[in-house]
C-alpha cells in the first residue's frame, strides 16, 4: 500500500496544564502577607511630630513630646533629660502625660519634676491640668507665655523667670498658681528660700492636690536636697467643680519669646493618682488601671477592626484574581485546536502530520 505524504496521523495525548492555579495560589499567599505588612505599618505611631520617653526610668511610661522638646542622651557623668526649648527665638515645646485624670471621686494627685532654666531672659517654665481631648496640640505651645495658648478653663503652676506688669508678676523669680488665666491667684517670691530659679542649677518641684481637703500645695528645693515639710504656695480650690467628669491632661510646657533664648530642660517626671475611699482609707486604689482596661479595650477594638479588614481586602482580592484566571484560562482553551466532544475527559488529542518521504515509499513498496 502506498503511503500517501501528509495523510499519515499521530495521535498524541495531551493533559490540561495546572500551573496557572499554582501560580495563582503563589499570587493570593503573596499577596496576603504584602496585606498585612501594610495594615501594621500603618498602624505604628507616626514620630514626626511626637516622640515617645518609654524606656527611660526617670519618666513615667505614657509621657510623649511635642513642638521643640527633644531627649538628649547625657554625657559622661551627666544624665539623659529632655530638653524644651532651645537655645533661640521663638522656641517652644512641651511633655504631655498620655493617661487622662478624672477628679470625679476622692482623688489625689501628686506630681514632682526636676528641671533646670538657663540664666537667660524668658518665662520660665509651667506644669498645666487642661480639660479636653488628648489632641489638643494646636492649643500650646503657642505665642503666649510658657507656650500656652487656650480659651477655656485650666489650671497651672507657673514658674516664672520674667516680671511682666500685664499679668501683675511679682518679681522675675516667683511661682504662682494660676486658674483659667495667668494673673495668678497665689504667688510666692521664691527669692526668700535662697533660690534662683533660671540660675542654671537643677530644682525639685512636688505640686499635691487632695480631693478631701481641695487644697493644691507646691514645694520647691534644690535637686541635692529632700522633699520641704512646708509649701512654698498653697490654694484652696475645687477641681471637680471646675471639670466636673470631664478628661483632664496633665502637662509641662515652655517658650521662647522673640527676644528669648532661654533653655529650659526637664530630668524626671513622675505622676502618682489615687483614689481615696471616703470609709477605708488604709488600701488607696489607683485610677491608673482602670484606664488601662479602658486603653486594653480600645487597642482590641483596633485590632479587630484591621483583622476585619484585611480579611474583606483578600476576600475581594481572591474572587477578582479567581476570575482573572478562569478568564485567562478560557482565552488559552480558545487559542488551542477544538477538540470533539466524544474524547474522554481530561485527555485532549492533537493532530501532527507528518511528511514522508516519497523514494522511500517505493522502496517499500518493491
Amino acid at each position: 500500500m502506498r503511503i500517501q505524504p501528509r495523510d499519515s496521523v499521530f495521535v498524541v495525548p495531551y493533559k490540561r496544564n495546572n500551573n496557572g492555579m499554582g501560580a495563582f495560589s503563589f499570587s493570593l499567599f503573596f499577596f496576603i502577607i504584602f496585606s498585612f505588612l501594610i495594615f501594621f505599618l500603618q498602624a505604628q505611631p507616626s514620630s514626626s511630630s511626637t516622640h515617645s520617653l518609654t524606656g527611660n526610668p526617670n519618666f513615667d511610661p505614657d509621657i510623649d513630646l511635642f513642638g521643640n522638646a527633644e531627649t538628649l542622651v547625657g554625657e559622661e557623668g551627666s544624665e539623659s533629660h529632655v530638653r524644651l526649648t532651645r537655645a533661640s527665638p521663638s522656641s517652644s515645646g512641651f511633655i504631655l502625660r498620655r493617661k487622662p485624670i478624672k477628679f470625679a471621686g476622692p482623688t489625689t494627685l501628686s506630681t514632682n519634676f526636676s528641671f533646670s532654666i538657663s540664666p537667660d531672659a524668658g518665662d520660665g517654665v509651667v506644669l498645666i491640668l487642661l480639660p479636653g481631648e488628648r489632641d489638643f496640640s494646636f492649643k500650646f505651645p503657642g505665642n503666649d507665655s510658657f507656650g500656652v495658648f487656650v480659651h477655656e478653663n485650666y489650671v497651672a503652676v507657673e514658674f516664672d523667670t520674667s516680671k511682666d506688669d500685664k499679668w501683675n508678676d511679682l518679681n522675675a523669680n516667683h511661682v504662682g498658681i494660676d486658674v483659667g488665666s495667668l494673673v495668678s491667684v497665689a504667688v510666692a517670691n521664691v527669692s526668700s528660700m535662697n533660690l534662683v530659679l533660671n540660675s542654671g542649677e537643677k530644682l525639685n518641684a512636688w505640686i499635691d492636690y487632695e480631693s478631701g481637703s481641695k487644697n493644691l500645695e507646691v514645694r520647691l528645693s534644690k535637686g541635692s536636697e529632700p522633699r520641704p515639710k512646708n509649701a512654698i504656695v498653697s490654694h484652696n480650690i475645687d477641681l471637680f467643680k471646675i471639670w466636673g467628669d470631664q478628661n483632664v491632661f496633665l502637662g509641662i510646657s515652655s517658650s521662647n519669646n522673640d527676644n528669648s533664648k532661654q533653655v529650659v530642660s526637664v530630668y524626671s517626671w513622675k505622676v502618682n493618682l489615687r483614689n481615696v475611699s471616703k470609709t477605708m482609707h488604709s488600701e488607696p486604689v489607683t485610677l491608673d488601671k482602670k484606664i488601662d482596661q479602658k486603653g486594653s479595650f480600645c487597642t482590641l477594638r483596633l485590632l479587630a477592626g484591621v483583622i476585619f479588614g484585611t480579611g474583606c481586602v483578600v476576600l475581594v482580592t481572591y474572587v477578582m484574581l479567581f476570575m482573572w484566571v478562569i478568564f485567562f484560562q478560557r482565552h488559552e482553551d480558545e487559542s488551542l485546536a477544538k477538540i470533539p466532544d466524544h474524547h474522554p475527559g481530561g485527555v485532549r488529542y492533537e493532530r501532527i502530520d507528518v511528511a514522508v518521504d516519497k523514494s522511500n515509499s517505493k522502496d517499500d513498496e518493491n
